[in-house]
C-alpha cells in the first residue's frame, strides 16, 4: 500500500521533498520517514520533544497538514537553508551606498532560498537632482534592472531561481514608468510588480479627481486618478501585470499597526510584511477532512478540523525556533512577532465534495463559515501557546486589540487574548499551494477552483520509452472510485468555465477571516471587454479584498496550459477544457541503474602549460540496442584541478544516468571561456580546457553512434517532439519542457513536474 493518491504525487515527493545524500542516495525511505524527519526536528524545540513528535506526525500523516515546500524540504536535515518561504527586505535608502547594501543582503537571502519583496517608492524618481554628485537620478527602475540582474545569477535553495515582488506607491513620479515596465517581454523578468494603491487614490478615481504625483515633499506634476487608474488596468489587461495592492486597508486592518507600517509583500502577495519580516506557511488540507464524500451526510469533520489547526499552529510557532535566517535582522523581526501564515488548500475540491458549485453564494457563505472557524482555532491555540510559553515579545494588550482585525474577532477569543495574551502576532495567510498540492494527490490549489479535471502527464523511463499517465484532481477521482463513469454533475465547475465574478467572491469571503493576505489568480477570458475587466478590480476593491491579481491569456505572457474539448465534459461545462498535448519528455521517473560492468574509453588531454595531462574515461550503457554515455570519470595528478575535476565527474555522471536527450551537456561546455585565454589543438582554437573536455564527449558520442556528428543532434535516442502544433499552449516549462504552465495563484506554475517561479 502506497500512500500516494497519485503517481505524480509519489514523483513530486521524491524530486521536492525526499531527503537524500548528496549522491542522490535517499535517506528518507518513504514518505512516512519524510512526515518522521519534520515532526521529530519541529517537537526538538519543546519540553516533551516525545509527546509532540507524536502529535505532529499525526497533523502530517496522509497529508492533512501541508508544512510549505521549505519545511518539508529542510527541517530535520542540518542543512543551512532557511526554513521561511517569504521575506520583505529592509528599507531601501536613497543613496548609492545604502542601495547596494540592500542588493547585498537580497542576494544573500535568496542564497539561502527565500523570496523577496521590496518597496522601491523610497528612490528619488528619474531626473530628480543629485546635489552630492551635480548629477541627476536614474530612478528606482534603472536600479530594478540591477536586481534583476542579480537574481538571474542566484540558485536559490531547492534549485529555484529566485523570485521578488517590486512595489511603488501610486503617487511616486516615476508611477507611469513602472505600470508600464513589462511591455517589453525581456525586462525585469525576475520581478512581480504591484502598484500600492491608497484609499485616497481610489476615492479620487471614483469622482476623476486630480491626483499629484510627489516625492519629498515637491509635487513633480499632476495628474487625473482616473487616467492613471485605467494606465494601470491597461497595462495588466495586455500583459497580466502589474498586480494592485490596497495598501491602506492592509495597514489598518493589521493587528500590529501600533508598531509597523507596510509597504511591500512577498512575491506572490500573500503576506505583507514590515521591513524585515518574515513568514512562514503551511495549509490544512480542507479535502482530507471531508466525510461522506459526495453522499447525503457529506460533511467537514468540525472536531478534526480545530484539533488539526491547533497542531499545525504549534508547529509552525517551533519553526520559528527551529529555522536559520539568512540576515539577524530577519531573525530578530521573526523572533519579535512570531508572524505564521496558515492556509487551505483543497477547497474547491472540499466544496465539490459537499455538493456546491464553487463561486456560488452558497459556497461562498461555505467558505466564509470554515475559514472563521479556522481563525478561531488558530488564535484559540495561540492563546494557549501563551499561557505556556509567553506572548510574543512585542505584544501590547490594548493596542493589539485595537487593531482593525481584532474589533471584528468574537468576544470569546478578545477576552481570551486580553486575559492571557497570544503567542503569535498574526496567523492566517492563503499561499501558493501549487507544489504541495501535487504532492498531496492533486487536490486544488489553495482557495482556487479546479483547474482542469484531468490532464496527461508523459514520462521519461529509463529504457528510453516514455508512458502516459493521467493525472487527476483528488475529487474527480473519488467520484470515479464512488461513481465509476457516471457523469460528472452539474456543480463541477473549473477556472476557465467560471465567471471572473465569482472568483472574487470567493476571494473576498475568505478575506473576511484572513488576517495576511490572499495569493489568488482571478482567470480572465481573452475576450472579456476592458470596460468588464476593469470592473473586477473594483469589484475587489468594493468587497474587501486586499490586492487584486488577473490572468487574461496574450501574446506576451502566453497563454494557460493549452485546452480542448472532451467527450467526458460534465453537464455544467459545455465541454470541459482539457490540456493538448504538449513536449513529449517530461523528466525521467527515477535515474538508470548501473549494471555490473559497462564498456567504454579513455582519452589523454594534454593542456598547453598544465605540468600533467587529464584522463577523460566515458563508459556508456545500450538500452533498447543502442549505445549511450552513463557515466564519466576525469581524472588528474596536478592537484589543482582535484576539486573541479571531481565536480564535473559526479556533475556530468548524475544527469548521464537520468536518461533522454544530454548533448546540451557538450554544448554548455564547449561554450565556456577562460579569460586567461584558450589553446590551440589539432588546428583549431579551444577556448578553455573545459571547452576540450566538451569537445572529447562529443566525439565519444559521434563514435559510439550517439550523435550524427559534431555540432549536429540525436542520431538514435528519441528526440523530443510537439503534437498538435496548431492549438494554442502556454510557454514551456524550463524545469521539464513540458507545455503545461498555468497560471495559478500569481505565479506559473507547471502541472506536469510541479516547477514554480515563486517557489
Amino acid at each position: 500500500m502506497t500512500r500516494f493518491a497519485a503517481p505524480i504525487a509519489q514523483s513530486i515527493w521524491d524530486m521536492k521533498y525526499r531527503l537524500k545524500e548528496a549522491d542522490g542516495t535517499p535517506i528518507d525511505e518513504t514518505v512516512e520517514a519524510t512526515w518522521r524527519r519534520i515532526a521529530r526536528a519541529l517537537a526538538e524545540v519543546e519540553a516533551e520533544p516525545a509527546h509532540w513528535e507524536e502529535r505532529f506526525y499525526h497533523a502530517l500523516e496522509d497529508f492533512r497538514f501541508l508544512p510549505a515546500g521549505r519545511i518539508t524540504a529542510g527541517a530535520g536535515t542540518g542543512r543551512s537553508v532557511t526554513l521561511f518561504n517569504c521575506f520583505v527586505m529592509g528599507t531601501i535608502p536613497d543613496d548609492m551606498g545604502g542601495i547596494f547594501e540592500m542588493l547585498k543582503e537580497a542576494a544573500l537571502t535568496m542564497q539561502q532560498g527565500g523570496g523577496i519583496g521590496y518597496d522601491f517608492s523610497t528612490i528619488r524618481p528619474r531626473g530628480a537632482e543629485v546635489k552630492s554628485v551635480a548629477a541627476d537620478a536614474s530612478g528606482p527602475l534603472s536600479f530594478m534592472d540591477v536586481w534583476d540582474a542579480m537574481c538571474r545569477t542566484i540558485m536559490s535553495a531547492g534549485s529555484r531561481r529566485g523570485a521578488m515582488m517590486a512595489t511603488m506607491r501610486c503617487d511616486h513620479p516615476d508611477i507611469e514608468d513602472f505600470i508600464g515596465a513589462k511591455s517589453d517581454s525581456a525586462r525585469l523578468r525576475m520581478f512581480n510588480l504591484s502598484v500600492l494603491v491608497s484609499d485616497a487614490f481610489m476615492e479620487a478615481v471614483k469622482a476623476d479627481g486630480a491626483w499629484d504625483l510627489e516625492f519629498g515633499g515637491k509635487v513633480y506634476r499632476t495628474v487625473q486618478a482616473r487616467d492613471l487608474w485605467n494606465r494601470i488596468m491597461q497595462a495588466t489587461y495586455d500583459y497580466a501585470e502589474p498586480g494592485v495592492i490596497f495598501i491602506d486597508r492592509i495597514n489598518a486592518a493589521n493587528n500590529l499597526n501600533y508598531c509597523e507600517t507596510i509597504s511591500a509583500t512577498n512575491p506572490c502577495g500573500e503576506q505583507p510584511l514590515p521591513p524585515y519580516g518574515a513568514c512562514l506557511l503551511g495549509s490544512i488540507n480542507m479535502a482530507r477532512l471531508v466525510s461522506d464524500p459526495f453522499g447525503k451526510d457529506a460533511a467537514l469533520d468540525p472536531e478534526a478540523l480545530d484539533e488539526l489547526v491547533a497542531s499545525a499552529v504549534r508547529m509552525m510557532d517551533n519553526v520559528v525556533d527551529a529555522s536559520r535566517f539568512p540576515l539577524e535582522a530577519q531573525a530578530r523581526e521573526a523572533a519579535a512577532k512570531r508572524r505564521i501564515g496558515l492556509g487551505v488548500t483543497g477547497l474547491a475540491d472540499a466544496l465539490l465534495m459537499l455538493g456546491l458549485r464553487y463561486g456560488s453564494d452558497e459556497a461562498a457563505a461555505q467558505t466564509e463559515a470554515w475559514l472563521k472557524q479556522i481563525a478561531r482555532a488558530a488564535y484559540l491555540a495561540s492563546v494557549e501557546l501563551a499561557r505556556e510559553k509567553g506572548p510574543f515579545p512585542l505584544f501590547d494588550r490594548d493596542a493589539f486589540l485595537a487593531s482593525g482585525n481584532m474589533m471584528n474577532m468574537d468576544e470569546d477569543v478578545r477576552a481570551a487574548i486580553a486575559e492571557h495574551g497570544i503567542r503569535n502576532a498574526l496567523l492566517t495567510s492563503i499561499a501558493p499551494t501549487g507544489t504541495i498540492s501535487l504532492y498531496a494527490g492533486n487536490v486544488s490549489s489553495g482557495i482556487e477552483p479546479v483547474f482542469a479535471y484531468s490532464y496527461t502527464r508523459k514520462v521519461l523511463q529509463k529504457d528510453g520509452s516514455r508512458t502516459e499517465e493521467e493525472v487527476v484532481d483528488y475529487a474527480v477521482q473519488m467520484w470515479r472510485e464512488k461513481f465509476g463513469d457516471a457523469e460528472l454533475p452539474a456543480h463541477f465547475v473549473n477556472a476557465q468555465t467560471l465567471a471572473p465574478e465569482d472568483h472574487v467572491k470567493m476571494q473576498a469571503a475568505a478575506q473576511r477571516w484572513v488576517d495576511s493576505s490572499i495569493s489568488k489568480t482571478i482567470n480572465c477570458p481573452a475576450d472579456i471587454s476592458f470596460e468588464a475587466f476593469k470592473n473586477v478590480y473594483m469589484q475587489a476593491y468594493e468587497t474587501g479584498c486586499k490586492g487584486c491579481t488577473t490572468y487574461r491569456p496574450n501574446d506576451v505572457t502566453g497563454s494557460v496550459l493549452s485546452v480542448s474539448e472532451s467527450a467526458d465534459a460534465g453537464p455544467g461545462e459545455s465541454g470541459a477544457p482539457m490540456p493538448q498535448e504538449g513536449g513529449e519528455i517530461v523528466y525521467m521517473s527515477e535515474p538508470l541503474d548501473r549494471p555490473t560492468e559497462l564498456e567504454g574509453a579513455t582519452y589523454k588531454l594534454k593542456w598547453p602549460d598544465s605540468s600533467h595531462a587529464i584522463y577523460i574515461t566515458v563508459n556508456d550503457i545500450v538500452l533498447n540496442g543502442h549505445r549511450r554515455p552513463f557515466e564519466v570519470f576525469i581524472n588528474s595528478k596536478n592537484m589543482e584541478h582535484f576539486a573541479w575535476t571531481v565536480a564535473l565527474t559526479r556533475m556530468i555522471s548524475a544527469v548521464f544516468r537520468r536518461g533522454g536527450d544530454v548533448s546540451f551537456v557538450v554544448e554548455e561546455l564547449k561554450a565556456v571561456f577562460d579569460p586567461r585565454g584558450g589553446a590551440w589543438m589539432q588546428g583549431r582554437y579551444v577556448p578553455s580546457i573545459l571547452a576540450a573536455i566538451g569537445g572529447i564527449l562529443e566525439q565519444h558520442m559521434i563514435s559510439i553512434g550517439f550523435l550524427e556528428g559534431e555540432g549536429l543532434g540525436l542520431k538514435s535516442d528519441p528526440t523530443q517532439s510537439v503534437v498538435n502544433l496548431d492549438a494554442p499552449r502556454g510557454p514551456s516549462c524550463p524545469a521539464c519542457g513540458s507545455y503545461d504552465m498555468r497560471m495559478i495563484e500569481g505565479c506559473m506554475t507547471c502541472a506536469s513536474c510541479g516547477h514554480s517561479k515563486c517557489g
